[in-house]
C-alpha cells in the first residue's frame, strides 16, 4: 500500500513539473532583455561617476542611493534595510623582506582587510606552504613568535586533492599557531595584488596580514630554501562602527504573497578598483531583471525581493543583517529559495544546493535551451561559502545561482585588485546573465509546488559534511553541532 501511495505522489508529482510550461513568458523576458536591457549601461555610468562601493565609504552611500532610485524609477516598492556594521578601510602600509634584520627592502604589497589599526611587526620568515593545518603540524612550534609566508590558493605540484583554504581561513590558522603576522602571495602573474578580508568573522583580526605578488613572493620563497630571511609589516588602517544599507525592492506574489524568493547579489566591492566585474556584472544584473519584470507587467504566484546586499567582501555582513532580521521578525520561514548572482557571467545552467530540484529545473532550462541553444540547460548540486548564498544555506533555505560560464575578457586575475574596471565588461554575456535568471526567477515564483523546503538541523549537518564545508565552518567558528 505504501509503494502503491509512493508511485501515486511520484507521478502527481511528474505531472505537475510537466505543467510549467513558462516558453511564453521565457520569449518576452528574451525579447525585452535583447532589445532593451539597461544593465551594461548602467554599470557604466555607476563605474564612472561613483568609482568603488566600499561599505561604509561616501562612495558606498552613494551606491546605495544609486540602486534604491534606479530600482524606484523602474516602479518598484523599494526600502532601506540598514544595519550597523563594525567598518575597515586601508590608509597606509608598508612590507620589507630581506636576509637580515637589518638590510631589509621594500616589497610591492596590499594590506588585507580588518588587519589590526596599527601595527609594526618585525620578525623571521617561515616558509608555511599552502598554509593548511597539516602545514603548521610539520612545522610544529616553527611559527610561533614569527612571520608567516602562504601560497594564497594551492601550490604548484601539491599533491592532488589538496584542499584550498580562503585567504580568511589561513590567516586564522596562523594565528592559532602563534604567528605575529602573514604573508600572503597572490597566484596571478605580472605582481598583481590581491585585497580582501583576512577575517572569518568580519572583525578585526589580531595580526597584520598582507598579499605581496606572485614573482616576488615566489622569490622569497626560494631564499628561503638557502637561508633565513627576515620581514617587517607596518600599517595604520581604519577600524569604526559605520551603517550601512541593503536595498530590497518588492514583486509581491498573486497567490502565495507569504511565500518569497530571494535573487540577490552584492552591490559593495573593494576600493583598489570600481568593482565593474565583483560584482557589478552580478548586482547590475540582478537591477535589470528587476526592471524586466515590471517592463513587461509580469505577474509572479509567489512574491519576489530583489536584494541589493552590502558589507559581502568584509564579511557576508549585508545578507547576515538580512537574515537575522528575518529571523527576528519569524518571517525565515518564508523564504523558499535564496538566488545569488556574485560575479555571475554568462551562465549555461543552474547550481543549487539541492539535488531533488533536477527534473524540475532541466525541464525549464529546456525551454530556455529552445529559445536560445547557448544555453547549455547544465545542473549541478553542491555548496561552497563565502558569498552572500552562506547565511541562508546555514538556516537550511535552499540556495542557486548561475553556472558553467565563464568570466569575460580573462578578468579572472583581476579578482580583488586595481584592475577590476568596466573595460573588461562583456555587453552580451552581461544580457545573457540577465535573461537565462530571470527565466529561473519567474519559474521558481510561479512553478504550482517547490518540492523542496528548509533542511533539519541534522539533514543540514549531513548536507555540509558531504560537501567538505565542516572544516572551513569549525576554522570559522561557524559549526554549531558537537559530534
Amino acid at each position: 500500500m505504501k509503494t502503491s501511495c509512493f508511485l501515486f505522489l511520484s507521478a502527481f508529482a511528474v505531472s505537475a513539473y510537466a505543467q510549467d510550461n513558462f516558453s511564453p513568458a521565457f520569449k518576452q523576458i528574451n525579447s525585452e532583455v535583447q532589445q532593451h536591457s539597461k544593465a551594461y549601461s548602467t554599470l557604466k555610468d555607476a563605474t564612472s561617476t561613483i568609482g568603488h562601493r566600499l561599505t561604509g565609504s561616501a562612495n558606498g552611500a552613494k551606491a546605495e542611493e544609486y540602486a534604491f532610485k534606479l530600482l524606484k524609477s523602474y516602479g518598484y516598492d523599494v526600502r532601506y534595510q540598514p544595519f550597523e556594521v563594525e567598518s575597515w578601510s586601508r590608509l597606509n602600509n608598508e612590507t620589507k623582506i630581506g636576509d637580515a634584520a637589518s638590510n631589509l627592502h621594500k616589497v610591492a604589497s596590499v594590506a588585507l582587510a580588518h588587519s589590526p589599526v596599527k601595527a609594526n611587526v618585525s620578525g623571521e620568515l617561515v616558509d608555511m606552504g599552502n598554509g593548511l593545518d597539516e602545514d603548521y603540524q610539520k612545522k610544529a612550534g616553527q611559527v610561533k613568535g614569527k612571520i608567516a609566508l602562504v601560497y594564497l590558493g594551492v601550490l604548484p605540484g601539491s599533491p592532488a586533492g589538496t584542499p584550498g583554504l580562503h585567504r580568511s581561513e589561513k590567516t586564522a590558522l596562523a594565528t592559532k599557531y602563534g604567528a605575529t603576522g602573514i604573508i600572503i602571495i597572490n597566484g596571478v602573474k605580472n605582481g598583481v595584488l590581491l585585497t580582501g578580508t583576512a577575517s572569518v568573522t568580519g572583525k578585526l583580526i589580531p595580526i597584520p596580514a598582507a598579499c605581496i605578488g606572485l614573482e616576488d613572493g615566489m622569490a622569497v620563497k626560494a631564499e628561503l630554501a638557502k637561508k633565513p630571511q627576515y620581514a617587517n609589516l607596518n600599517m595604520t588602517n581604519f577600524s569604526g562602527m559605520i551603517k550601512a544599507r541593503n536595498v530590497v525592492a518588492t514583486l509581491k506574489g498573486t497567490e502565495f504573497p507569504k511565500e518569497k524568493i530571494v535573487l540577490g547579489g552584492h552591490l559593495d566591492s573593494w576600493d583598489l578598483a570600481t568593482g565593474a566585474i565583483d560584482n557589478g556584472i552580478g548586482s547590475f544584473a540582478i537591477m535589470d531583471m528587476a526592471r524586466t519584470f515590471k517592463t513587461l507587467k509580469l505577474k509572479t504566484k509567489r512574491t519576489v525581493e530583489f536584494v541589493m546586499f552590502m558589507g559581502e567582501e568584509q564579511g557576508l555582513l549585508g545578507s547576515k543583517a538580512f537574515v537575522r532580521d528575518a529571523k527576528a521578525k519569524n518571517e525565515l520561514g518564508e523564504i523558499k529559495y535564496m538566488l545569488n548572482y556574485d560575479m555571475t557571467n554568462d551562465p549555461k545552467g543552474v547550481t543549487t544546493s539541492r539535488k531533488e530540484m533536477e527534473d524540475l529545473i532541466k525541464g525549464w532550462g529546456t525551454q530556455i535551451a529552445q529559445i536560445d541553444t547557448g544555453y547549455k540547460n547544465l545542473f549541478r548540486a553542491g555548496a561552497g561559502l563565502h558569498s552572500d548564498h552562506q547565511p541562508f544555506m546555514l538556516e537550511g533555505i535552499p540556495t542557486a545561482g548561475g553556472t558553467g560560464g565563464k568570466l569575460p575578457n580573462n578578468s579572472g586575475p583581476f579578482y580583488h585588485s586595481d584592475g577590476d574596471g568596466f573595460h573588461l565588461v562583456d555587453e552580451q554575456e552581461l544580457k545573457n546573465t540577465v535573461r537565462y535568471s530571470a527565466m529561473l526567477t519567474y519559474a521558481l515564483a510561479n512553478t504550482p509546488v517547490i518540492p523542496v523546503g528548509r533542511q533539519t538541523e541534522n539533514e543540514l549537518k549531513d548536507f555540509l559534511k558531504q560537501n567538505n564545508l565542516e572544516l572551513p565552518l569549525k576554522i570559522a567558528g561557524d559549526w554549531r553541532w558537537n559530534d
